[in-house]
């Protein structure tokens, strides 16, 4: 009987363990305050600075697409030479958004 008890705590103690991680994401997706964000930074090699690519980022690049009348190509997508003059149009429009 003394072992029946034993693997009853210890699968308590496991399943306790993988549902743990569960019940906290649960938790913190149901609160809006509690969003994952992921950033990406961009490397501007002219301007030797870091971007963050984010949704003002993203408006401000569709905000250069629209005044260049060019149609929308995701910016990793983009050529060494279409990137620098995003990153030069971007630093000489900074308040772009």
């Amino acid at each position: 009987m003394h072992g029946h008890g034993s693997r009853f705590l210890t699968l308590l103690i496991v399943t306790a363990a993988l549902l743990a991680p569960l019940s906290t994401q649960a938790a913190a997706q149901s609160h809006p305050r509690h969003r994952v964000t992921i950033q990406t930074r961009v490397y501007d090699r002219a301007h030797k600075d870091y971007h963050v690519w984010d949704h003002n980022e993203d408006q401000a690049y569709r905000g250069y697409l629209g005044d260049q009348h060019r149609t929308y190509h995701r910016f990793a997508r983009l050529n060494h030479r279409q990137r620098m003059a995003y990153w030069n149009w971007r630093h000489a429009h900074a308040g772009a958004r």
